[in-house]
């Protein structure tokens, strides 16, 4: 029996699919429920405070500032599930936060936000690529010095080995292909902001690894609509597999696929 195709595709949902199909239908064809993830939701905290930053004027772009703004999007959204089914303990909170406060502050050891001048700030682009939509939102858009665009990325998680690094630079053309596709424009810079050492992983796209990005997801939506059609898709077992939330319904650890069919949710019917 075929299972219906996503809608769209974006950087995360090709990298799930890169690692393992079952867990890529798991999430994005069965949209399992999945536990909210402290990692994730410190995550949106600190991009919502630093985008509250960067929608100040200049000069009041400072640390304090940064921190008001956390306080603000801890209030935003203190009863998202998201944050209300993290089930932390008070010590477990206390350190939740104080790591989110601490990866704000850390982001001005990297640049000074002053000199930044954004034209976009949590952009939500998709570009047709015939009958695929490819996705996205870019944390922040922005005129360098000689008016040319720059991507920037913050990642509050850990900086990547060299192994694990090609992916983020997946992401990376990912981005460069939705601004020249909809701007006219390929960035002259994307910029991944790591801060939790402080670190920078900056790359230049070239017309090459825009069109080679096109290709790739082209060719990665083809496989999708071949394991859809044949629903075929197979465990990749990998490192990434302690991570999972679905282990206990993967045939590659005993489990049953199958199981996992109460937990789908009910499609919604529309009025006709």
């Amino acid at each position: 029996m075929s299972l219906p195709l996503p809608t769209t595709l974006s950087p995360s949902k090709i990298s799930a699919f890169k690692h393992c199909p079952l867990q890529f239908r798991f999430s994005v064809i069965d949209r399992l429920p999945e536990p909210p993830s402290p990692a994730a939701s410190k995550g949106t905290l600190v991009h919502r405070a630093l985008e509250l930053l960067m929608l100040q004027p200049p000069a009041d772009r400072t640390p304090a500032a940064a921190l008001a703004g956390l306080e603000r999007a801890r209030a935003e959204l203190a009863d998202h599930p998201e944050f209300a089914g993290l089930e932390l303990d008070t010590e477990q909170l206390d350190g939740f936060h104080a790591d989110a406060r601490a990866l704000v502050l850390r982001y001005f050891d990297i640049e000074d936000p002053a000199a930044v001048r954004p034209i976009g700030l949590e952009l939500r682009l998709s570009v047709r690529l015939g009958s695929l939509t490819l996705r996205g939102v870019i944390d922040r858009l922005e005129l360098d010095g000689d008016g040319e665009l720059v991507v920037t990325d913050y990642k509050t998680g850990a900086v990547p080995t060299e192994r694990a690094e090609q992916d983020r630079l997946g992401g990376v053309h990912f981005y460069s292909l939705l601004c020249d596709r909809l701007f006219g424009r390929r960035p002259v810079r994307v910029q991944l902001l790591y801060l939790s050492e402080p670190e920078v992983l900056s790359i230049c796209p070239s017309e090459q690894s825009v069109s080679g990005m096109e290709r790739r997801a082209v060719a990665l939506w083809a496989a999708v609509e071949r394991a859809c059609a044949r629903d075929d898709f197979r465990p990749n077992r990998g490192r990434l597999c302690d991570w999972c939330n679905f282990q206990a319904y993967c045939p590659a650890w005993g489990g049953d696929p199958e199981q996992a069919a109460a937990l789908r949710p009910e499609p919604v019917l529309l009025p006709v």
